[in-house]
C-alpha cells in the first residue's frame, strides 16, 4: 500500500474511500458496483456517507430520510454468551457471522456490490472485539466476489494493538485503509486513505489529461498537518511506543478483568490497549454507565460511557501505575453502585 490520499479527518477519509471504491470499479468497466455493506454498531464518522454505512443508531436516527440508498448491514459481533469475559479475540461465532456477507452478496448479486467497510474493533459501538477468524473470512469472501475491503482504522491505527495497523495484527490485507487521530497524536487535524498499488494504478493508467480522481479537499495534505504527522511518527519510532503498547497490553488486560464480579458488571472484553466493561442495563439505556463515568471523573479518572459499556483507551505513553489508578478508581465506584 504505497499511496495515500490525504484528508483532514476520519470522517472525510471514510467518504473518500467510498467514492474511491465506486470510481475504481467504474474505471474497470464494472460501473454497476455501487452498493456498500457496513455493520451494525460500527462507526464511520459523521459525514453522510459514513453515517449511511455506519450502524450506530443514535447517529442515524435524525437523518434516516437522507442517508445513502443501496447500503446493507451485517449484524454486529456481540452477543454470544460463550464469548463473555473473553481475553483477546473471542473464540466463538467468527465464521458464522462472516458468512452472512455471502447471503447479502447473493441477494444483490456481487456485480452490484462495491465494497465492505469494517472497523476492526467497533469502538464507538461499545468496543466489540472480532471473534477469531472473522476478519480473515470476510477478506476471503470479498476476494472471491471482487468486492473491495475497506478497513476503517481511525481508532485502531498507529499502535493501538501494538502494531502500526490492526489489519497487520489480524493478518488481513485490506484494499483501502482509512486513518486519522493517531497519525498526528491529535495535535493537528489529518487523515487519509491508504490504497493498494493496483487501485492507484487503475486511476493513473489512463492516457486522458486531467484529474485522475475527481475529488479533494482544500486542505488535503496541508504542510502543517503533514509536518505534525512526520513528527508524531518519528516519536512513535524513537520511543518505541508501538512495542510499548504491546508490552503494556498484558497489564491492561489483567486490570480490566479484575473488575469481573463487581456489582453490575456483566462482561469485560479487551484487545491491545482498548477494552470495555459492560454493565447491566438499568431502567434506561446507558444511564448506569454515565453515572459511573461522572463519579470516576470526580475522582480524576476519565472513562468513556458508550451505551451500557465503559470504554478504556489509554494513551500509548501510559505506565502500569496509571492503569492501576484507572482501574482502581473504577472498581471503587462500581463497589459503591449496588445492583438495582
Amino acid at each position: 500500500m504505497g499511496h495515500v490520499f490525504f484528508t483532514n479527518s476520519g470522517s472525510e477519509a471514510v467518504d473518500t474511500a467510498l467514492k474511491m471504491a465506486i470510481a475504481y470499479h467504474r474505471l474497470r468497466g464494472e460501473g454497476t458496483r455501487t452498493r456498500f455493506v457496513g455493520r451494525e454498531r460500527s462507526y464511520h464518522g459523521v459525514n453522510i456517507g459514513g453515517i449511511s454505512v455506519g450502524g450506530v443508531t443514535a447517529n442515524r436516527k435524525a437523518y434516516s430520510g437522507a442517508l445513502l440508498p443501496g447500503v446493507d448491514h451485517l449484524r454486529h459481533t456481540h452477543g454470544f454468551k460463550e464469548n463473555l469475559f473473553a481475553r483477546g479475540e473471542p473464540p466463538h461465532g467468527g465464521g458464522d457471522l462472516a458468512d452472512e456477507l455471502e447471503r447479502i452478496v447473493a441477494l444483490h448479486d456481487a456485480s452490484n456490490v462495491a465494497a465492505l467497510i469494517v472497523d476492526p474493533i467497533s469502538a464507538s459501538g461499545g468496543v466489540l472485539i472480532p471473534p477469531k477468524g472473522y476478519l480473515k473470512r470476510l477478506r476471503e469472501i470479498c476476494t472471491r466476489h471482487g468486492i473491495l475491503l475497506i478497513m476503517d482504522e481511525v481508532i485502531t491505527g498507529w499502535g493501538r494493538l501494538g502494531t502500526p495497523f490492526a489489519s497487520q495484527y489480524f493478518g488481513v490485507e485490506p484494499d483501502l485503509i482509512t486513518f486519522a487521530k493517531g497519525v498526528t497524536s491529535g495535535a493537528v487535524p489529518l487523515g487519509g486513505v491508504l490504497v493498494k498499488d493496483s487501485i492507484y494504478e487503475a486511476f493513473t493508467a489512463g492516457k486522458a489529461p486531467g484529474i485522475e480522481f475527481f475529488h479533494g479537499y482544500t486542505y488535503s495534505g496541508h504542510p502543517l498537518a503533514c509536518a505534525a504527522g512526520v513528527a508524531a511518527l518519528q516519536t512513535y519510532e524513537d520511543e518505541a511506543l508501538f512495542e510499548r503498547a504491546a508490552a503494556l497490553s498484558r497489564d491492561f488486560e489483567q486490570g480490566l478483568h479484575s473488575l469481573k464480579g463487581l456489582p453490575n458488571v456483566v462482561d469485560c472484553r479487551n484487545l491491545g490497549l482498548i477494552g470495555a466493561v459492560e454493565l447491566a442495563s438499568g431502567a434506561e439505556y446507558g444511564v448506569r454507565a454515565f453515572s459511573v463515568f461522572e463519579k470516576c471523573w470526580d475522582k480524576g479518572v476519565f472513562v468513556r460511557p458508550v451505551g451500557d459499556a465503559l470504554a478504556f483507551c489509554p494513551p500509548l505513553i501510559a505506565e502500569k501505575k496509571h492503569l492501576d489508578q484507572m482501574f482502581g478508581v473504577v472498581a471503587d465506584v462500581l463497589k459503591s453502585s449496588p445492583p438495582s
